[in-house]
C-alpha cells in the first residue's frame, strides 16, 4: 500500500482551515476515504485534539461522513475533558453514551458524533485514524489470527478481542494502548484497525505502513486461488439474468440493482466451494445494515435455459428467506423492541456472472455491491493463507439491529416512485428532458434514450441517471438499450415511448416516402420499443407500464399534418392493444395527447409563424385553449407520471392541452 502524503496538500489544508491543526486531519481523513481497501461509504472515522480558545476539544468525524469528500464541517468539536474522565467508569450503555456525547459537543448543530468518539478521547495521542482495511480484516479474521499478527506487526500493533463500538471497545483498546507502549496501531478482528501519532501525518503514515504489512504477509506463502467450478458452455447474458432476478423480489422491496463483475469477482463467484466460503459472513458487521450477513447464492445461468434458472432461483430465494427467518427467530430476544427487517436478499452472487448489488435505490445498490467486492476480496485473501473464520452469529446480529446503527438506513415515507426503473425515448428534446426530470423528481432511476449522444448523456447526468444513443426505428438499436437498462439497473418498470417528429404535407400529393418515414418513427419505433418493455417485464414478473406519447392530431386533424396524424391515430390503436393483449400480464397501457407544446416539434419559428397567420399574438396562440393558459413540456411530463401512478387504469388516453372540444375523445 502506497503512502500518498503530499506536504504541498497537507500545507495547503492547513492554511485553508480552522482551527490549526484540523487543516491536516481533514487531509489524512480525505486520503483514508479515497481508497476502498481501506474505507467504504461512511466507514471509518478520524480525529484530532486541539486546544481552541482555552479548552481542550476533540475533533472527530460525524457518524456516516463519508470520507472522500469530508470537509472541516463534517467534524464535530466536543469538550474532551468530560469525556476522558468517563474512561474511570466501569460500564456506560448505549443511551448513557449518547447523552454525555450530547452534553460535550460545543455546537448543538454540529453532526452527531461518531459512535467510537470516547475510543478517539481515551487514547491519548492527539490524532487518531480508523479503517477497515481490507488486508487486516483478512488476516485477523482467522482461527490463527494472533500468530499471523506476531509475524506480520511484531510489537507495531497489539490485538484485542472483539467487542461491539462504543464504551466498552474505547476502554479496551485504551487499555491495549497502555499495556503496549510500543504499539503503534491497535487491531480489532472482524473490525478493523486504529492508528496514532502525534501529527496527521504520522497517524496515517502509520496505517498505511502497518496495512502494507498486512499485505506483505498475505503475499508470503499464500496458497493457490480457488479451484473452479463447471459451468455452461454457454452463459446467459447479464441483461437476460437480472430481470429474472429483479422477479424474486416481492412488494416488500422493488429492488435496484448493480452489477459488477471482475477476474476477481469471477474467481469468487465460480469456486467450486461458493457455498462454504461466499455463506461465511461478513468481513465486518460494520456494514451489514446494507448488505445483511450472507449472499443470495443462484446457479449459473445457462444461455437458452432461462426459464430453468429462474425456477432454480425462485428455489434458491426461498431457501434465504427461510435462512433470514430462522436468523431472526434464534436472536429475538435481542431485538429490543425492533421490527425484523424483510428477508430478502440485498446481495446475489451469480456463478458465471458476478454479483449483484441490490437496494431501494440505485445509490443504495452500489453501496452494497462495493461493500459484497471488497467482502469477496477480503474473503479470498484470508482463503490464501488460511481458513475465513466468520464472527459469531450474535455479534453480527447486535450490529444488524443495533439502534445507532439503523438509524444510518433513515426514516419516512420513500419517493413515489422510489425503486422504479423508468426508460425514456427522444429524451433529449424539450418534452423527453421533463419527462425523465419529473420521474427523477418522484424518486425513480431514469434511463434516457436519445439519437443525439452528446445531448441526451449530458441530460442524463444533470439528473443522476444513465444516457444512451438509440435509434428507436432500429430494432438493434432499441434492444442494446432495454439490455443496457438493465445491466445498468436490473431491469424496467415504466416505459415512455416519447421520440416523435411531424413530418407534414398535403396527404393527397405528399411523397409516399416521407409517409413511410412518418410511419417508421411515428408508429413502428412505438412498436418496437412495446415489445422490447415487454420483454423484459415478462422476464421480471411484477407487471410494469407502458406510456405513449401520442397526440391531437389522432383525433383531431390539421390540414396539412396528414403524415404525423396518420401514424399517430395508428399509435392510439397500439395503445389499446397492448392493454387488452397485455392486462394479463399485469401491464398497463395508457398514452397522452398534448397540443401547442414548445419544444422540437413546434419551435419558436412555428409558433411565430402559426400565430402571425392567425392575427394572434404569440400569447394567444400558445393560449388558444378553452383554459387560455400556456401548456408546457412540464405539464406533459406531470400527465405521464399521473398515468404510471394509477395502478388500476389501463387503455386511457389523457389529454393535456388546456381544454380543445375537437380533440376531445369520444
Amino acid at each position: 500500500m502506497k503512502n500518498r502524503w503530499s506536504k504541498k496538500r497537507a500545507a495547503e489544508w492547513r492554511r485553508g482551515t480552522s482551527p490549526r491543526g484540523l487543516g491536516e486531519l481533514v487531509y489524512a481523513s480525505r486520503l483514508l476515504g479515497g481508497d476502498a481497501a481501506l474505507v467504504l461509504h461512511g466507514g471509518g472515522n478520524t480525529s484530532a485534539k486541539l486546544r481552541v480558545r482555552g479548552e481542550n476539544r476533540l475533533y472527530v468525524k460525524g457518524s456516516g461522513r463519508d470520507m472522500s469528500v469530508i470537509e472541516a464541517a463534517g467534524f464535530t468539536a466536543l469538550r474532551l475533558d468530560p469525556l476522558r474522565e468517563l474512561r474511570s467508569r466501569r460500564s456506560l450503555d448505549d443511551d448513557g453514551m449518547i447523552d454525555r456525547l450530547c452534553a460535550a459537543k460545543v455546537s448543538a448543530k454540529a453532526p452527531e458524533p461518531s459512535v467510537e468518539t470516547l475510543l478517539h478521547a481515551f487514547l491519548p495521542a492527539p490524532y487518531v485514524v480508523h479503517s477497515h482495511a481490507n488486508a487486516i480484516l483478512a488476516l485477523t479474521n482467522q482461527q490463527a489470527a494472533k500468530d499471523l499478527c506476531g509475524q506480520a506487526f511484531g510489537d507495531a500493533a497489539a490485538v484485542v478481542g472483539y467487542v461491539r463500538s462504543g464504551f466498552a471497545l474505547a476502554k479496551r483498546v485504551a487499555a491495549a494502548a497502555d499495556r503496549n507502549p510500543a504499539a503503534v496501531g491497535i487491531i480489532v478482528p472482524h473490525h478493523g484497525i486504529f492508528t496514532f501519532g502525534e501529527t496527521a501525518e504520522e497517524a496515517y503514515g502509520r496505517m498505511i505502513s502497518l496495512v502494507d504489512s498486512a499485505e506483505k504477509r498475505l503475499e508470503k506463502g499464500r496458497r493457490p486461488g480457488f479451484a473452479r467450478s463447471p459451468l455452461p458452455r454457454r452463459l446467459a447474458a447479464v441483461s437476460d439474468v437480472a430481470p429474472v432476478l429483479r422477479g424474486l423480489y416481492d412488494d416488500r422491496l422493488s429492488p435496484v440493482m448493480s452489477f459488477r463483475t471482475s477476474d476477481a469477482v469471477r474467481r469468487f463467484v465460480d469456486g467450486k466451494d461458493l457455498k462454504r466460503y461466499g455463506n461465511a459472513g461478513t468481513a465486518t458487521p460494520d456494514h451489514v445494515i446494507r448488505t445483511k450477513s450472507r449472499p443470495l447464492i443462484v446457479p449459473p445461468p445457462e444461455a437458452g435455459a432461462i426459464d430453468g434458472f429462474r425456477a432454480a432461483a425462485q428455489r434458491a430465494c426461498a431457501g434465504y428467506q427461510r435462512m433470514y427467518d430462522g436468523y431472526i427467530g434464534r436472536n429475538r430476544k435481542r431485538l429490543g423492541g425492533l421490527e425484523p427487517a424483510d428477508s430478502l436478499p440485498r446481495v446475489i452472487l451469480v456463478p458465471g456472472l458476478g454479483l449483484f448489488g441490490v437496494g431501494e435505490d440505485a445509490a443504495a445498490a452500489a453501496v452494497a455491491a462495493d461493500i459484497a467486492e471488497a467482502n469477496a476480496a477480503t474473503i479470498a485473501a484470508a482463503e490464501r493463507v488460511g481458513r475465513f473464520k466468520p464472527l459469531a452469529e450474535r455479534h453480527v446480529f447486535d450490529v444488524e439491529y443495533w439502534p445507532l446503527e439503523r438509524a444510518k438506513l433513515g426514516s419516512g415515507s420513500p419517493p413515489r416512485f422510489q425503486g422504479k426503473i423508468v426508460l425514456v425515448t427522444g429524451a433529449a428534446g424539450t418534452i423527453g428532458a421533463a419527462i425523465g426530470k419529473a420521474f427523477r423528481s418522484a424518486g425513480a432511476e431514469v434511463v434516457l434514450t436519445d439519437v443525439d449522444r452528446s445531448k441526451v448523456e449530458t441530460t442524463a447526468r444533470s439528473l443522476g441517471g444513465r444516457g444512451i444513443a438509440c435509434d428507436v426505428t432500429r430494432p438493434a438499436s432499441v434492444r442494446r438499450a432495454f439490455d443496457a437498462a438493465c445491466e445498468t439497473y436490473g431491469g424496467v418498470d415504466i416505459v415512455v415511448s416519447n421520440a416523435g417528429a411531424a413530418w407534414q404535407g398535403e396527404i393527397g400529393t405528399v411523397d409516399e416516402k416521407i409517409l413511410r418515414e412518418s410511419f417508421e418513427l411515428n408508429f413502428f419505433a412505438h412498436q418496437t420499443v412495446a415489445r422490447n418493455a415487454v420483454r423484459v417485464m415478462r422476464a421480471q414478473g411484477n407487471g410494469g407500464c407502458l406510456l405513449f406519447n401520442a397526440s391531437k392530431q389522432a383525433v383531431n386533424p390539421g390540414a396539412g399534418f396528414g403524415p404525423y396524424g396518420a401514424p399517430k391515430a395508428a399509435t392510439l390503436f397500439l395503445v389499446r392493444q397492448y392493454a387488452v393483449d397485455h392486462g394479463r400480464d399485469g401491464i398497463r397501457s395508457n398514452g397522452v395527447n398534448a397540443d401547442r407544446i414548445r419544444s422540437g416539434l413546434l419551435t419558436g419559428g412555428m409558433i411565430k409563424s402559426r400565430a402571425g397567420a392567425r392575427g394572434l399574438t404569440e400569447a394567444d396562440y400558445m393560449g388558444g385553449n378553452l383554459l387560455g393558459r400556456e401548456v408546457t413540456a412540464d405539464d406533459v411530463a406531470q400527465a405521464f407520471v399521473s398515468l404510471a401512478a394509477a395502478e388500476k387504469t389501463t387503455g386511457a388516453i389523457l389529454t393535456v392541452d388546456g381544454g380543445n372540444i375537437a380533440a376531445a375523445l369520444r
